[in-house]
């Protein structure tokens, strides 16, 4: 475990092998297939408790669209609260937000992301050996609270023209930026001791973003350059963000550890999902100071949603992920092989990846694996 690096958030607990250790999660559904997936990844938290010792206290909370329509808030001060207050991790199922503004509505978990300090994203991305997948295996880590992301957004009338323009903030900071290159090049650090070898590539557009986008890309080669000492193993790229989509299609065996601003994280590891099968088996951790959010990459699904189809993985291996940031290492490794059998054995699967099981069935499957 990396006291100073990725782990460094949750250092503050001690998991001692043998002893009985307790975990509050908080479970927010959100919408759609929220309230599909997220009742899974509590299942195999369960099981895995079992046998590892460790006591779940599980808490409902509510955010999302239908929260707001039925409370007016899309974030409830009193999820906030518990999360705050009472849990050390949580998972988050997915947001049905509107397309057009809606007057007093905003993205809860964005406003989670900052509320809580969870400043940065872990979407790794990786397919299963003894499948027909490419060969990938990347972590995408996304700045998580600023960019576009601060939405901070204006409409006017142009003077000149007597039409609307509209203007969005794009916020680069150093302080952020120092953060979310860190961790990054600990995660690079972690997987160079399990691979012998590691690549950081910094996702940037200073070709003409030069300030915004520049700041990004300086700051990362400058923590990188002071640390040598530490990180001088893991080698260091940087790559302009068009045509790193277009080799993140070409060549994805190319990439290892990949740290980008908020948006273009997002774009990447949705993305990224298209060389795995489906953004149903894609998992994130937000991580933080004080709690570890796991949450599935895709979206509410309104178009499925109710039917029971919808692929669990993602969440169970976001509540993989969540285990692992708090220290749990041994417990998500087995959680992340289950998951893995079941995608190799390629007989129980969702309608996304081709099959016709259930949700149910899918989540039972991974169980008896466990």
């Amino acid at each position: 475990m990396l006291r100073n690096g990725v782990y460094r958030a949750c250092a503050r607990r001690t998991v001692v092998n043998g002893a009985r250790s307790n975990l509050t999660i908080g479970l927010i559904p959100g919408d759609g297939i929220g309230k599909e997936v997220i009742p899974a990844g509590k299942k195999v938290l369960e099981t895995i408790g079992d046998k590892y010792s460790i006591d779940f206290k599980f808490i409902d909370l509510h955010a999302g669209w239908q929260t707001f329509l039925d409370t007016g808030k899309a974030l409830p001060d009193e999820t906030v609260s518990i999360l705050k207050q009472q849990c050390q991790g949580a998972l988050f199922g997915a947001v049905q937000s509107p397309t057009t503004k809606v007057e007093g509505y905003s993205s809860p978990i964005v406003a989670l992301r900052k509320q809580l300090g969870l400043y940065a994203n872990i979407r790794p991305v990786k397919s299963v050996s003894g499948t027909n997948d490419r060969p990938v295996d990347m972590v995408i880590v996304r700045e998580n609270t600023e960019d576009l992301y601060i939405k901070e957004e204006r409409t006017y009338i142009d003077e000149a023209t007597g039409t609307k323009v509209a203007e969005a903030t794009k916020r680069i900071s150093e302080v952020a930026t120092r953060k979310i290159a860190k961790i990054a090049l600990d995660i690079a650090l972690q997987r160079l001791k399990n691979t012998g070898k590691a690549t950081l590539t910094v996702t940037h557009k200073s070709n003409v973003l030069s300030q915004s986008d520049g700041l990004f890309r300086e700051v990362c080669r400058d923590v990188y350059e002071k640390n040598k000492d530490l990180y001088g193993n893991v080698s260091y790229n940087e790559q302009i963000v068009d045509s790193m989509v277009y080799r993140i299609f070409r060549e994805p065996e190319c990439f290892d550890v990949v740290v980008a601003p908020n948006l273009y994280g997002d774009i990447l590891s949705d993305g990224a999902a298209a060389l795995v099968g489906s953004l149903g088996v894609v998992p994130s951790a937000n991580v933080g100071p004080d709690i570890i959010i796991g949450e599935p990459c895709h979206g509410s699904a309104p178009d499925i949603s109710g039917q029971g189809i919808s692929n669990p993985v993602a969440t169970i291996r976001s509540a993989a992920l969540m285990l692992q940031f708090l220290g749990y290492n041994e417990a998500a490794k087995d959680i992340q092989n289950a998951v893995d059998e079941n995608i190799r054995s390629g007989k129980i699967k969702t309608p996304d990846l081709g099959g016709d099981s259930s949700t149910t069935e899918v989540t039972d499957d991974i169980l008896s694996k466990l």
